[in-house]
């Protein structure tokens, strides 16, 4: 397969972006640095072109969840297209966030009031300085992966790895202040009684728990109803990430399809516009109005082409009853990584919400199992490492080549499991694993 512009583009990029890309999770060195193509021409349905002209079924990261319908939706990009020659900003307001607004809180009855950002991460920031400021207190206990903002990273000042057990492992602190160290509080989910000693221990300093709904278990029963408690009792903002799992089960944020509490603040963003920059943080009228007491402004978060994305996107998603969809593909996906394997007599370990699954190779050299894996899938013409994330472009015939090129695929590592043979296979690097720097 001809790659040369594609990796003519990584080398120049290597040298003039640090890191190389703006998302840790697209960088190629995440898949297999030599292999990934890394840069694309096009995309349409759930197909990408590289700059080489090679053509894929995109059964990978979705745009990270971003591109929830699939890429360049003809009625998202019809919307935005028409907002475009309307003028996507001016000295006054768009009507469309208000618009939006109504939508969001339709759809989420319990809350009243609704701000706006361009980014997930940006959007929990916002969410935090909120609460702090409805509260007055500073700290935060939080279960989950909730972007890059100093708010979170301090949970790493002076430990050695707090984050690790909340997606990524070796995140460094650097340019973090220090005098955070000690605000930022984890939890792991499904584990009350450890909120429970961080609230006991902290008593009139939490501001907020902040967690996500699910992300690669089911809460178990009680343990929502517990947390709701709590906030309740210690008098916490009870802020709920909807960023990656928002949109896969419902038209909206999954805590209503998974139990009955409800947050005080919910976020959105990723799904929020199939792929265009938008972000919401959703909430009581009670905490939301603590963000006229503190300065929380910018320019591009009064654009019209985020809020336009994102009500297209509601739209279409309600009407086509897409988590529906999204559910059923993942699980056919995720019982087929567990079929194959055992038919090859490979290890993994499959998990994840079925919208959003992915497994892990459950052997040594799991790292040079997953690039040979990205190679061997992306020689028959799909794009795929280990997780899946769904859209609505995706098929039950996409489903079924994937997983026919899975079979073929995971015969093949297990036969250079057996040769003893794997590193010498590699056309590319091993995957990385956790953060490290990209040279």
């Amino acid at each position: 397969m001809n790659l040369k512009k594609c990796m003519q583009a990584q080398e120049k990029a290597g040298r003039l972006i640090p890191g190389m890309t703006q998302l840790l999770s697209k960088r190629p060195d995440r898949f297999s640095l030599g292999v990934w193509p890394g840069y694309f021409s096009k995309a349409s349905g759930a197909r990408i072109w590289d700059l080489d002209g090679n053509c894929y079924l995109d059964m990978s990261i979705a745009g990270i969840g971003a591109n929830v319908l699939g890429y360049a939706d003809p009625e998202v990009d019809g919307a935005v297209k028409k907002a475009i020659d309307n003028g996507s900003s001016s000295s006054l307001n768009c009507a469309e966030e208000i618009d939006l607004a109504e939508w969001l809180i339709e759809l989420h009855p319990w809350a009243d009031m609704v701000r706006y950002a361009r980014s997930g991460g940006e959007a929990m920031a916002v969410a935090v300085r909120i609460a702090r400021a409805c509260t007055g207190r500073d700290k935060v206990a939080f279960c989950g992966y909730h972007g890059w903002h100093d708010w979170y990273l301090s949970a790493n000042l002076g430990t050695q790895n707090a984050l690790g057990e909340h997606l990524i492992g070796g995140l460094d602190p650097s340019g973090v202040p220090a005098g955070l160290a000690g605000t930022a509080l984890p939890f792991r989910y499904n584990h009350v009684e450890e909120l429970e000693q961080i609230a006991d221990q902290h008593s009139g300093q939490l501001a907020a728990v902040v967690m996500e709904p699910i992300r690669n278990m089911d809460p178990e029963p009680g343990f929502m109803e517990a947390i709701r408690r709590i906030c309740d009792r210690i008098g916490a903002v009870w802020i709920m990430d909807e960023i990656s799992a928002g949109f896969r089960f419902n038209t909206g944020g999954a805590h209503l399809h998974l139990f009955d509490p409800r947050p005080d603040v919910a976020v959105f963003s990723k799904a929020l516009g199939n792929g265009y920059p938008i972000a919401a943080v959703i909430g009581k009228t009670c905490v939301m109005e603590a963000a006229q007491k503190t300065f929380i402004s910018s320019t591009n978060w009064t654009e019209r082409i985020g809020p336009t994305a994102a009500i297209a996107t509601i739209e279409k998603h309600r009407r086509c009853n897409v988590g529906d969809h999204l559910v059923r593909l993942g699980s056919r996906v995720q019982e087929g990584w567990g079929r194959c394997a055992s038919r090859h007599g490979l290890a993994i370990h499959a998990g994840g919400i079925a919208p959003m699954g992915h497994f892990s190779f459950l052997h040594n050299q799991a790292q040079h199992l997953k690039a040979y894996f990205v190679q061997l899938m992306r020689d028959r013409g799909i794009l795929a490492s280990t997780l899946f994330y769904a859209m609505l472009a995706h098929s039950d015939e996409d489903v079924d080549l994937y997983l026919h090129a899975v079979d073929a695929a995971f015969a093949q590592l297990a036969g250079a499991l057996q040769a003893g043979d794997l590193a010498q296979k590699l056309e590319g690097q091993p995957a990385a694993a956790g953060f490290q720097r990209i040279n």
